[in-house]
């Protein structure tokens, strides 16, 4: 923490605009050693940046953020240089031959802000899940829990329990006296609210890892009802091949969409049936193992007595007749004309939409574990505060407390940064 770091903060490759970004105490003077004036905290300057032979580097804006005002909590320097990778590349160069600074390492810059109070742990999964978000779910989800939604929530929770513990500690501090009052109703209605709000978050935490990871959507069926076809047509691309020859596909072929700012997983499968090729038969039993874990799965028919004895269909599937171009006045699907396709892509977005509005903020493995083992313990306190010796359970109620606490960063976060930090780019 006493050392300057520096790093580019934004994607190699050519742009209009380039930024550099240095931060700690000597940020100043790694400025001044390439030429540069700084201008007022919060304000820019233009600046011609030289380097350690005194050449014009660039012709740069220079930002500067005081301590405890900056992203860091330290004293911040950003150069915003023209986006040439020669620019770049002279400018890093040139701060590093000055001494006085070194090359950030990973997630290092979002490191400092958490250890300086700027971020809390909540805020810095938040961030990294929000530059790692590829669709507007993802980015919507982030931003909820970068903005400090999760924070608030953990803070509820740790505020009750105080308050349990508070009015079981009173209850130990005038035991001798008598006291009319009856605390236990209150600490089990706090207790409960708070196991409740917590089962909460379990419950819909997978609704958050499907935002996270994507909404499968496995499309299931006989050989040769059109599976690839349908494939291709809602990708609009040649990704599975198309054949009239029944066991074409063999393995699961995977393609990524995004459909109303949702994620997507399109999954063609190998078609279901039974059959002596064994190299068919890996492929028709990881179909059926896809299918069982998919989101959703559309089961397409061409008559009805398509069916797999082995794969019983759940109400929430969708099926659908396919080849309907082939069989006038049929209602389903065509992957040849189209029929169908909208109203098909329009319930997937429907599904995987109603995921935003069910996810939790609780998603990380770790933290789900916490959840987990305070729900088992709030049980157990839950049960026994009705019990003569229930004002005993306060240093429980309070270990429960701080364990929740973790979750943002209050209690042991030090096992955990690594971790976190490892996934995050260099000037970040």
């Amino acid at each position: 923490m006493s050392e300057t770091i520096y790093a580019p903060a934004t994607a190699p490759g050519k742009s209009g605009v380039a930024i550099v970004r240095i931060s700690g105490p000597a940020s100043i003077d790694v400025l001044k050693a390439l030429g540069g004036q700084p201008p007022e905290p919060r304000m820019s300057r233009l600046c011609r940046l030289h380097g350690s032979d005194g050449e014009v580097l660039d012709q740069a804006l220079v930002l500067y953020f005081a301590e405890r005002a900056s992203f860091t909590g330290e004293d911040v320097v950003e150069l915003q240089c023209h986006g040439s990778m020669a620019v770049v590349k002279a400018i890093l160069t040139a701060i590093g031959q000055t001494g006085l600074a070194r090359l950030a390492e990973p997630g290092e810059f979002t490191r400092r802000a958490l250890l300086n109070d700027q971020l809390d742990l909540t805020q810095v999964r938040g961030l990294a899940d929000l530059i790692d978000s590829d669709t507007e779910a993802q980015r919507r989800h982030a931003m909820r829990v970068f903005d400090g939604e999760l924070t608030r929530t953990v803070q509820g929770w740790r505020r009750d329990l105080i308050r349990a513990r508070a009015l079981l500690e009173a209850t130990i501090d005038f035991a001798d006296e008598d006291v009319s009052e009856d605390v236990r109703p209150e600490v089990k209605e706090l207790i409960r609210g708070v196991k409740e709000s917590l089962k909460n978050q379990v419950l819909a935490s997978g609704a958050a890892e499907q935002i996270r990871n994507g909404f499968d959507v496995a499309i299931i069926g006989a050989p040769n009802v059109g599976k690839s076809t349908l494939l291709n047509a809602l990708t609009r691309s040649d990704a599975a091949i198309v054949s009239e020859v029944a066991g074409t596909t063999r393995d699961l072929i995977e393609v990524r969409l995004d459909i109303d700012g949702c994620q997507i997983n399109l999954i063609d499968t190998a078609g279901l049936r039974k059959t002596d090729d064994p190299v068919e038969r890996i492929g028709v039993e990881k179909a059926r193992n896809r299918a069982e874990k998919a989101d959703l799965r559309v089961f397409l028919y061409t008559s009805d007595g398509d069916s797999d004895p082995t794969l019983a269909l759940r109400d929430c599937d969708v099926r659908l007749r396919s080849k309907v171009d082939l069989a006038d006045g049929n209602s389903g699907i065509s992957a040849l004309t189209g029929q169908g396709i909208p109203e098909l892509l329009n319930l997937i977005s429907e599904r995987a939409s109603s995921l935003s509005r069910e996810a939790g903020l609780v998603t990380r493995s770790r933290d789900l574990q916490t959840v987990d083992a305070a729900i088992v313990e709030l049980n157990r306190i839950e049960r026994c505060v009705s019990d003569d010796e229930a004002e005993l359970l306060a240093s429980d109620v309070g270990f429960v407390t701080d364990r929740l606490a973790g979750i943002i960063g209050g209690v042991d976060v030090e096992g955990i940064l690594d971790e976190i930090f490892s996934s995050f780019c260099l000037g970040k």
